[in-house]
């Protein structure tokens, strides 16, 4: 098929969180991009801890970044321009077009979604100006009508853009026909019309046991059946977004030589820091939940980002893992804190102007000679040094400034910037700002040598990229492509 006239865009809703949503999109994005047409992704409104420093100065959800990699692009602030990030259970941080714009509790967020309409679409028009073909997608679940009224993830911006929507269902966790079904029959008439047709995800089996279900719901809806896409076992491979992906069973590694726990906070960010390490094959990654202590035959505790580092400092304390953790210093573990971790291992933190919550200062697990003073000021900034004599890349993404006399003996030395971090005196215990360094695999290999593990030479990276490219094959098989740009053109459905 020809390149469609620019610019052409579809978004892609789903009928929960979690549906594939977001690597659906990715896959895609791969998939036109070798097409030879100029894809952008596009997200209006996303929640998530887990995020990207981008190169024009700002943050985006990790999936957007995902997305544009898979389009060959460099992420920007327009693909994601309204980003929330949970402090507690009711209020985030608003992130607007890269930049932390305060913060708001979920009632007050409501109010603010009319102004914040405009950054999305000034966002939109800014990347439909340089592609063919954006492909844009939803948050959550297209059917919360209860928070239709000024929505802006959804069928709001649908509606305000005029973009077609293909809705997505997951059969793997059951009811698709009823969450489909459904979801046309409580959507308002005019929002439902925004639909063009579905995408069943996930399927396990025959495809056959299930043509009657598609029949049934194309029938029940009026909308197109686009494609069964069957279970994509590599997606693994590629960085999730969602906590909720933390919450999935891990692959068992019965010879790993090299076991690392990771305590699982509530506010836990940038958990795809873990990603590069459960790919190793010597290396056997541990989710510790709640109600489970550290394991005590762990080589390495690390301690993850936290976007509420104080309130996840006090659970941290409440499930005894601080016990656990000096109990594993005294069997000779290592321990490493990224970002909100290093800020853990402190001797205190200070929050004076009540950034993370009520202001004031509480002791840190002492592990570290330095402190740390939260400020609303955010360091967002790619980089590159080197680290126990293993060059790395990665990014700084935190609030606060950490400083004492453990910083005498740094963690790493940052290009342009200097000394970074802090090591205990008897360097097994190291804070860092870095995040990112074990998909380097020159640093990831380092730090695998001085845990013992044996050397695997994989390529991190590179396998990424196959598995965005076995996405984008795997899409090409199952969906149909060409009638995905028919709608985007506005062409209508040949009937039989």
């Amino acid at each position: 098929m020809t390149a469609p006239r620019s610019p052409l865009a579809l978004m892609f809703q789903g009928t929960g969180s979690d549906v594939g949503k977001s690597l659906i999109v990715a896959g895609l994005a791969r998939a036109f991009t070798r097409r030879g047409l100029i894809v952008r992704p596009f997200k209006p409104q996303n929640m998530s801890n887990n995020a990207a420093v981008t190169p024009d100065g700002g943050e985006i959800g990790r999936a957007q970044a995902l997305q544009a990699r898979a389009a060959g692009v460099a992420p920007s602030v327009h693909m994601n321009p309204v980003l929330l990030k949970p402090q507690s259970e009711i209020g985030a941080q608003v992130i607007v077009q890269g930049r932390a714009q305060g913060t708001a509790k979920a009632a007050d967020y409501q109010k603010l979604k009319p102004a914040l309409m405009a950054a999305v679409l000034d966002s939109y028009g800014r990347l439909r100006a340089e592609a063919d073909l954006v492909l844009v997608e939803g948050a959550g679940s297209a059917s919360e009508i209860n928070l239709r009224a000024n929505d802006i993830a959804n069928m709001g911006f649908a509606r305000a853009a005029q973009v077609p929507v293909i809705l997505i269902g997951d059969i793997d966790r059951g009811g698709v026909i009823a969450s489909l079904v459904g979801t046309k029959a409580v959507l308002p008439e005019d929002d439902a019309a925004m639909i063009r047709g579905f995408l069943v995800n996930r399927f396990r089996g025959d495809p056959a046991l299930f043509a009657a279900g598609m029949e049934a719901i194309a029938s029940r809806t009026g909308w197109e059946a686009l494609g069964l896409i069957p279970f994509f076992t590599d997606a693994r491979r590629l960085p999730a977004e969602d906590a909720l992906a933390l919450d999935a069973p891990t692959p068992a590694k019965p010879g790993a030589r090299v076991k690392i726990a990771v305590p699982l906070l509530p506010r836990i960010a940038n958990f795809d820091d873990l990603d590069p390490l459960e790919a190793e094959p010597g290396v056997d990654v541990v989710r510790v939940r709640p109600g489970t202590p550290l394991p005590a035959d762990a080589a390495l505790i690390l301690l993850p980002g936290s976007k509420s580092t104080i309130a996840d400092l006090a659970d941290f304390r409440r499930e005894g893992w601080d016990i656990d953790l000096l109990a594993h210093i005294r069997r000779g573990g290592r321990v490493l804190g990224l970002c909100g971790g290093y800020q853990m291992l402190g001797r205190s933190l200070s929050d004076p102007d009540g950034v993370e919550g009520p202001p004031g200062t509480v002791p840190g697990l002492g592990l570290l000679e330095v402190d740390t003073v939260l400020s609303g000021e955010k360091r967002l900034v790619a980089v590159t040094g080197s680290a126990g004599g293993a060059p790395f890349s990665g990014y700084e993404m935190h609030m606060g400034v950490t400083e004492g006399p453990g910083r005498a003996r740094p963690f790493a030395l940052i290009d342009g910037a200097g000394p970074e971090g802090a090591v205990s005196p008897d360097g097994r215990v190291i804070g860092t700002y870095a995040h990112g360094l074990f998909s380097d695999d020159r640093q990831r290999a380092h730090w695998l040598a001085t845990l013992g593990a044996p050397p695997s030479g994989l390529d991190y990276e590179a396998g990424v990229e196959a598995a965005l490219d076995a996405l984008a094959a795997h899409l090409e098989r199952h969906v149909d492509l060409d009638r995905l740009l028919e709608i985007a053109a506005n062409v209508p459905h040949a009937r039989a």
